[in-house]
């Protein structure tokens, strides 16, 4: 058993322990296709695992299926028995696979094409497919794996070339559904109703199969994704070996401002001691930078230890050519690399052969993601080791705190909302320009489609003929929405000198990060926004040395719409509805890179930007205010809302960036102090719908977050927050307490 010591490592501040399961078996079913039970036991599965078994039994019965269960437990069998069973008997059928990372496609036509079935031929139609390449895939595959992305724009709108494909789908596998979640899940959502419908046209009704980690809530997130009716299959059968769990915090390296040795410091250090002991090891970071920076650290640190292990670690991020990727997956499951350090994008299910331990560089951003790390170690029943280390963040501090919040907490539910107006609307346009949208529609789109199509056809995007609504432009909608912003109106951020476009940031958020002046990063390089054009939607830029970065100063009015639901609870009116946002970028200032410390505020000239959202909000009772000292009151209010917002994420599956947050000592509406919670994209996603029913337990989370804290006046660990708009002015931590405590006990 691999082990870390608290006598060894003082960083440690909780050790847990996870004992090994035994497995639950079945034997595999006579009447399953011969050559495919041969090619099984060829590569050593003489049984199956009980939820694999399952599975199988139910898409026979005709059903549509969601498994939920750990990472490493064999899902993908689940899904590939029935789908395979059915392909080499021979006939016409097609199956479709949609992954949500490239990564995931190519480790699993590896793991089809080593079964070497006759009449088998697994094919990836994705952004890296060479383009000559294309026409033969469509024709010959009949295991076609693609992205939500490629189904959007390259073949549900193109359908006229995919004729034999709809007609013999027989099955719609989604792996890692749980990813689709948020905005880019209210807008898969959305391609899988368009995906249902053409379907339907071809006469096909294929079944869905859908695979997730552990979450809260599989069964309501496949029938948000689809539309469809599910069985779920959640009791795992797999084996699993012992495992310890190691929560790392940082030293303090400034006890009065609260400041901790770098995350990525830490996280090097660490990686390097494991490999030196022969530990096969990958670390998660969430940014590209910060996965550059732990391989950069590690290496150094290789350099003067062990020089020979430096060629067989690797960094491993989106940016990287499709060679260089499909390198480092081999390298990793052959073994030929002893670490890697990684974002995200080898979180899900890719299998990365024999790693013995997982260290996850701050908080991914929810439970569900955490776990999902930590199952890339011990894979087949093997012991692991799992280390979390804290960072500077809010939520990880609290995590530290309170390691039983970490540890044995429930998994967040996934949350979506396909019928948000802005999403919903642009879908609608790209279905009509599918197939002509008619009102027997409705049973893939909902009621909500009639409502939509008359937004269309009032901006002209539609006409009506013969009972039936037709694209009415020229261009080409789907490829104008994208799947990762809830707007279809976008910047372009372009290299001033060449006019080479490095990325896009949606326009709702371009005042935010690409307002003139502001420091922008983009693989590992920095640059200054130079101007932004809003006429032209673009953002000029130049590459700079800069001993600084910027953030934004950020002014938002919130006027209440319409009021939807209300209770009464923790001592207040707690309300949520429909608000109107206002916000407006004024300023920004320029921050120390060494020790965050301001150095500059810049005046800017934005217009404001307007959005209606979904929220939460609350009145704050006399008694509570008149307890808390007039000055501190502001600040009391706007410490208690950062408090809220951090902690908001361990009930939605969401970022904190996906939230925002108003404070106020009087607002017009309420009559008096309030705090609001919104969401952050237009329409809203139910991400405050979240924290409207389980109030009761963020207000809990929050105290314990904020009181716990052993600053003096707060710090980034509790009460500042590194998206604040008022840039973290005023602050008050003593009054946050006494406004959070009241409510716990109110």
């Amino acid at each position: 058993m691999i082990r870390l010591s608290p006598e060894t490592y003082e960083q440690i501040a909780a050790v847990s322990h996870q004992a090994a399961r035994r497995g639950d078996y079945r034997p595999i079913p006579g009447n399953l296709d011969s050559s495919l039970s041969a090619a099984l036991r060829r590569q050593g599965v003489d049984r199956l695992y009980s939820h694999q078994a399952r599975s199988l039994e139910l898409v026979r019965e005709g059903r549509n299926v969601v498994i939920t269960t750990a990472s490493a437990s064999g899902k993908s069998l689940c899904f590939n028995l029935p789908v395979l069973d059915e392909l080499a008997a021979g006939g016409k059928a097609r199956a479709l696979y949609i992954y949500p990372t490239k990564a995931l496609a190519q480790d699993q036509i590896r793991k089809i094409q080593g079964l070497e079935l006759s009449g088998v031929r697994p094919g990836i139609y994705d952004g890296d497919t060479p383009s000559d390449h294309r026409p033969q895939i469509r024709r010959r595959a009949n295991i076609l794996m693609t992205n939500p992305d490629m189904l959007h724009t390259g073949i549900l709108p193109h359908r006229d070339s995919w004729n034999d494909f709809f007609f013999n789908l027989r099955f719609v596998v989604i792996d890692e559904a749980h990813t689709y979640r948020g905005v880019f899940g209210s807008h898969v959502a959305n391609v899988l109703r368009r995906l249902r419908r053409i379907c339907d046209l071809y006469g096909c009704d294929p079944r869905f199969l859908l695979t997730t980690a552990t979450i809260a809530n599989p069964l309501d997130l496949a029938v948000s994704l689809t539309g469809l009716d599910f069985q779920l299959v959640e009791s795992d059968g797999s084996p699993r070996g012992e495992r310890q769990i190691v929560l790392w915090n940082p030293p303090l390296i400034d006890k009065a401002l609260g400041l901790r040795r770098s995350v990525f410091t830490e996280a090097a250090g660490l990686f390097s001691d494991l490999l030196l002991k022969g530990i096969r090891t990958m670390v998660f970071t969430r940014t590209r930078k910060g996965t550059e920076l732990v391989y950069k650290y590690a290496a150094q640190r290789l350099e003067e230890t062990a020089p020979e292990l430096i060629d067989r670690i690797s960094p491993y991020r989106g940016g990287y050519t499709p060679a260089q990727r499909r390198e480092i997956e081999e390298g990793l499951f052959g073994g030929a690399l002893a670490g890697v350090v990684s974002t995200s994008a080898l979180e899900l299910g890719i299998d990365v052969g024999g790693i013995d331990a997982v260290i996850s560089a701050v908080f991914p951003g929810t439970i569900a993601s955490l776990r999902q790390q930590w199952g890339r170690a011990g894979r087949g029943g093997a012991p692991s080791l799992a280390v979390f280390i804290a960072g500077q963040d809010a939520l990880d501090q609290f995590f530290v705190e309170h390691p039983d919040q970490l540890l044995d907490r429930d998994v967040e539910s996934a949350i979506l909302d396909f019928e948000n107006e802005q999403i919903f609307t642009g879908h609608l346009g790209a279905a009509a320009y599918e197939a002509p949208l008619e009102q027997k529609d409705e049973r893939f789109f909902g009621p909500g489609m009639g409502a939509a199509i008359g937004r269309l056809r009032a901006e002209g995007k539609l006409l009506s003929q013969d009972g039936r609504f037709i694209w009415a432009l020229p261009d080409y909608p789907a490829a104008s929405i994208s799947l990762r912003s809830s707007s279809t109106d976008s910047f372009a951020i372009v290299l001033e000198d060449t006019g080479m476009v490095l990325g896009r940031v949606e326009a709702e958020r371009a005042f935010i990060f690409v307002h003139p002046g502001a420091i922008y990063l983009h693989l590992g390089e920095t640059y200054q926004v130079r101007r932004l054009d809003l006429a032209g939607r673009v953002a000029l830029v130049r590459p700079v040395v800069a001993d600084y970065y910027t953030q934004p100063r950020k002014e938002t009015s919130i006027e209440i719409e319409e009021r939807s639901l209300v209770r009464r609870c923790c001592g207040v009116e707690l309300s949520f509805g429909r608000l109107l946002a206002t916000e407006q970028v004024v300023a920004y200032q320029k921050k120390s890179l060494t020790d965050n410390r301001a150095l500059e505020l810049v005046d800017l000239d934005l217009p404001e930007q307007s959005f209606y959202t979904e929220g939460l909000w609350f009145p704050l009772a006399g008694e509570i205010t008149t307890a808390i000292e007039a000055p501190q009151l502001a600040g009391g209010l706007h410490a208690a809302e950062h408090g809220l917002i951090a902690l908001l994420p361990l009930y939605a599956m969401c970022d904190r960036w996906d939230i925002g947050g108003l404070s106020t000592e009087f607002h017009w509406q309420t009559g008096g102090p309030s705090i609001f919670l919104y969401d952050g994209h237009p329409g809203g996603i139910g991400i405050t719908r979240t924290g409207f029913h389980r109030f009761e337990e963020l207000i809990g989370s929050a105290l314990g977050l904020i009181s716990s804290c052993r600053c003096a006046r707060g710090c980034p660990s509790c009460i500042q927050s590194p998206k604040c708009g008022n840039l973290n002015e005023p602050l008050s931590k003593e009054a946050a307490i006494t406004i959070l405590r009241s409510l716990n006990t109110g």
